[in-house]
């Protein structure tokens, strides 16, 4: 196979972006986003002089590093441009399961704090769209239903098979958008919550509703309920923690909760997104960044970087799977995966071994 220099590293993912961007950004700032995703991918941090040193280009770092800071600091990053790109990415594009979930760290006096919605795939979730939170703490209805209302404009209705989240995402409003819409959810609730019973003309705590039944048997509750003056249906079980208080998994669903469990399963793959894009991966918590239009820019970015990796440890996995070991984990994450051999390849062109890594951004 022909060697992949440096410059025709960057052409070949400029080229690859543009067919996702349709000349939507003008080419000078789309080299350096590719620039800046090579450089991601070889120095798996953040940090932009440690990005300004892994360009390929004749300009000094200095010169590199003064681009990057422009870009972050000036440039209109349109997050709807880099959530489209991602949903061309996806292997399925109709019946998809959505995790709703925050990831936040605290830099100086500022919190930085990250609403986002993913889509769950073979054990992570790809980032979509996300609202940058100017605030600590939980988000409110209203953000959790403008975040979906984006993704129903961008992607239709009919792309969501359901909306999965943990205990913090419960409200009225919330869950009465959701019925209203007529949008599948499966969404966790904590044991205590009040549920009325209209068959009976009573409320009660959820919990009760399982309290009977053994350890870790999921059952479904058979009448409709109202959580949150909505109607819904409850599904759970009773958590066998020996070393613990009493926990349920009490999940509410719009309909179908017979699969409530089964879809509520994939919520954490978000959560693995998060590692992916942080300790594991990007080291974005060590971003000295505080503002937060210029962090939502950054995070657009490392949002392309993060699904490149991960679609080529799919396709390497594929081919080679990763070592199981005695414990049944994988020996490495399917992302980890595919960032270390982006890195070799894209440190070594001698490291290619035959595999275009650029079409696993193509569109095509």
């Amino acid at each position: 196979m022909k060697k992949t220099n440096a410059v025709t590293k960057n052409s070949e993912l400029t080229l690859v972006l543009n067919t996702h961007l349709r000349g939507k950004i003008n080419l000078a700032r789309l080299k350096l986003i590719s620039h800046f995703i090579i450089a991601l991918c070889k120095v798996q941090t953040v940090t932009f002089e440690k990005l300004s040193n892994a360009f390929d280009t004749k300009a000094d770092s200095e010169s590199s590093l003064r681009r990057i800071q422009r870009f972050i600091a000036s440039y209109s990053l349109d997050p709807d441009l880099i959530a489209r790109l991602v949903f061309n990415l996806l292997p399925a594009q109709e019946k998809l399961i959505l995790s709703i979930d925050r990831t936040n760290w605290k830099f100086g006096q500022t919190n930085i704090n990250i609403f986002m919605l993913g889509i769950v795939y073979k054990g992570v979730a790809f980032p979509l769209l996300f609202t940058m939170l100017d605030k600590r703490g939980n988000s409110n209805s209203q953000e959790r239903i403008e975040l979906i209302n984006r993704f129903i404009h961008l992607f239709g209705k009919e792309a969501i098979g359901s909306v999965v989240a943990d205990r913090e995402f419960v409200g009225e409003r919330w869950l009465e958008f959701l019925n209203r819409n007529k949008i599948r959810y499966h969404i966790r609730i904590r044991n205590n919550f009040k549920v009325f019973l209209p068959h009976k003309n009573k409320e009660i705590k959820a919990s009760h509703l399982f309290n009977r039944f053994k350890a870790n048997e999921f059952v479904h509750y058979n009448k409709i309920v109202r959580v949150n003056g909505q109607l819904c249906y409850l599904s759970g079980c009773r958590l066998n923690n020996r070393n613990a208080k009493q926990d349920f998994l009490i999940i509410v669903s719009f309909n179908k909760p017979e699969q409530a469990q089964t879809d509520y399963k994939q919520r954490w793959q978000i959560e693995m997104c998060f590692k992916a894009m942080k300790s594991s991966g990007f080291d974005i918590e060590k971003t000295h960044l505080q503002d937060i239009q210029r962090i939502e820019k950054l995070v657009l970015l490392v949002m392309i970087a993060f699904v490149w990796c991960y679609k080529v440890g799919i396709y390497l996995h594929q081919i080679k799977p990763i070592t199981i070991k005695k414990h049944g984990r994988k020996a490495k994450s399917i992302f980890k995966y595919g960032l270390y051999f982006l890195a070799n390849v894209l440190l070594n062109s001698e490291n290619q071994k035959n595999i275009d890594v650029f079409h696993f951004l193509s569109c095509t």
